[in-house]
């Protein structure tokens, strides 16, 4: 199954973001496998982050959970929340490269 998880930052948190980022960045790369896009989320006109969007495969929503645990973002109390939806692709056939 697919999964759209949405992460809020906490507000204030530009400079641990710049802190954790290589790790964040690691953690995606390990589990590419699962986490299939992610992306920061940002604010018009500033560009400033406000939180994260991933698409991840999983087989239910404890999975999910699983995967985000140990995010750096995560553990260090980047995140303010997190919102957790199943999404089904319109057209599955189609491939995409983004």
């Amino acid at each position: 199954m697919l999964f759209i998880v949405q992460f809020e930052d906490r507000p204030d948190v530009a400079e641990l973001r710049q802190k954790f980022l290589e790790e964040h960045f690691a953690f995606l790369d390990r589990n590419k496998d699962k986490v299939l896009i992610a992306g920061s989320v940002r604010e018009i006109p500033s560009d400033r982050p406000l939180g994260g969007l991933w698409i991840i495969e999983a087989q239910d929503e404890a999975e999910v959970r699983d995967i985000f645990k140990d995010d750096p973002f995560w553990v260090n109390a980047l995140r303010a929340s997190v919102r957790i939806n199943r999404w089904v692709k319109a057209f599955p056939d189609r491939k995409t490269l983004v």
